[in-house]
């Protein structure tokens, strides 16, 4: 008797809208028919078989795939049951996104059934200045939480996102965090640009995403100044920002939230 393989694909790619060559917004609906809850922050695994000869059949009749696996956070709301909404960034010495390019509406893959992660804002106390700091593809938790939790008048004061992405394109979210922003004023988004060709036509901010973190630049964003006695910090994206950023913060009297220490300053390295 051979049993069900595991590791079957078990989703469909139901749709996919690419940014650019490097950036593409994904919907994985499961075969169940519906997503599993998750808390927004919380990421599901992908996999694709590692090779032609990937699937085996034991000596005792069962059937394994061997799969190469990522993760990765999902950027739609709790609420949005269809399918999960992924931002992948499409790397070319990456082992599994190489074959996730290739993939279109329709194509199958397997996902891990059960969205897990702790960078979530279950720890984080209603009221306060919330700050998301993101690189690249890092920005979909925030996305994830802003749709989730943007119309609670009590889960935050105010909402800023802070986006660092080389070129325009990369922005992914841009036109839905510029309406957010401008529908509440609790809410700011500071896109930041590193390698934007000059003259483009971009006017916002150039550089790292540490300058928009500098106070005077902050507070001429977003009207309030940031302290660590009223705001919690979330850091998502290239492991050398969160160094450094959570170096920066610690000057100014912030701590890194662990299971055993709360503090104000959440991080989950996205590379």
């Amino acid at each position: 008797m051979i049993t069900p393989d595991p590791h079957a694909a078990n989703a469909t790619i139901s749709a996919r809208r690419d940014l650019n060559d490097t950036v593409a917004i994904v919907h994985i609906r499961p075969d169940t028919g519906s997503v599993a809850p998750f808390v927004p922050g919380q990421f599901i695994q992908l996999g694709l078989p590692a090779g032609p000869d990937a699937r085996r059949i034991a000596a005792d009749g069962s059937v394994r795939t061997k799969l190469v696996k990522r993760s990765y956070s999902i950027a739609g709301a709790p609420h949005e049951r269809e399918a999960y909404e992924l931002c992948l960034a499409f790397v070319e010495q990456g082992q599994l996104t190489p074959k996730l390019r290739e993939l279109t509406v329709g194509d199958r893959l397997w996902h891990d059934p059960i969205p897990k992660g702790i960078f979530t804002m279950e720890r984080v106390p209603y009221g306060r200045d919330l700050v998301f700091v993101a690189t690249g593809t890092g920005i979909a938790p925030f996305v994830s939480m802003l749709r989730a939790y943007g119309g609670n008048p009590l889960r935050f004061r105010h909402f800023v996102v802070v986006h660092g992405a080389r070129k325009r394109s990369d922005l992914a979210y841009h036109e839905e965090l510029t309406a957010a922003a401008r529908a509440d004023r609790r809410v700011s988004y500071i896109p930041i640009l590193s390698r934007e060709p000059a003259g483009s036509g971009w006017i916002g901010l150039r550089g790292r995403v540490q300058t928009a973190l500098q106070p005077a630049c902050f507070l001429s964003r977003t009207g309030f100044a940031l302290n660590p006695s009223s705001a919690s910090v979330f850091l998502c994206g290239n492991p050398a920002m969160i160094d450094e950023m959570r170096t920066e913060l610690a000057s100014s009297g912030f701590t890194t939230d662990t299971p055993k220490h709360p503090g104000n300053v959440h991080f989950e390295r996205y590379w």
